[in-house]
């Protein structure tokens, strides 16, 4: 038998920043987050929280997840991406996975992904996502919740979803003030490039 290797690739894959954006990571400095660190291949390491801070912004980042096959559930590859540092999308090896909660796309404590858009492990993979931030008033209050629409690999998983409570291990909990692109250390080697931001006015 005869079969064809098949390698697909996210049409957002290098995607340039357009004007106004905030070009968090380039290739070139870890400089604008705190913690920043860059391997052998001038990629970012995990566990780091960008210093720039942000409220409703469109968001662009290019990741990548080691080969672990001998890991099993949660240590294949585990890290994330925390809009405003509170609200948690998942990374993980979920390649042929079925797509929940806790696997790669899914808002972790809020829902699971629409689809499995996850590629293998070692394949670059993107999110692209539309974020609002949640509101409160003068009093402190909450008058309505974040709400995120993400692109995993070009493809919707998450339209208009309302995340209603920060994710539970977030380095901020909800608030007024504006947060910053935080990258979660999980105890993997997952990496990252193409990272920029665009402020919604």
């Amino acid at each position: 038998i005869n079969m064809k290797r098949i390698e697909r690739k996210s049409p957002t894959l290098g995607a340039k920043p357009p004007a106004g954006a905030v070009v968090l990571f380039d290739g070139t400095t870890a400089e604008r987050f705190n913690g920043g660190k860059l391997d052998g291949e001038m990629l970012l390491c995990q566990g780091v929280k960008s210093k720039d801070l942000f409220q409703d912004c469109t968001v662009h980042m290019e990741w990548r997840v080691p080969y672990k096959p001998t890991a099993r559930s949660q240590g294949r590859g585990n890290s994330g991406w925390y809009a405003q540092g509170r609200y948690e999308v998942q990374m993980l090896d979920s390649f042929g996975l079925e797509g929940k909660m806790n696997e790669a796309g899914g808002i972790y404590s809020v829902g699971p992904p629409d689809q499995n858009m996850a590629f293998p492990p070692m394949v670059w993979q993107t999110y692209d996502a539309e974020f609002t931030a949640a509101k409160f008033g003068a009093d402190g209050k909450k008058i309505s919740d974040a709400v995120i629409t993400v692109k995993h690999n070009g493809v919707v998983i998450h339209k208009d979803r309302v995340c209603d409570h920060s994710t539970t291990a977030s380095p901020l909990k909800e608030g007024p003030n504006p947060g910053p692109i935080y990258l979660q250390n999980h105890g993997n080697p997952v990496r990252y490039r193409n990272i920029w931001v665009l402020p919604k006015k």
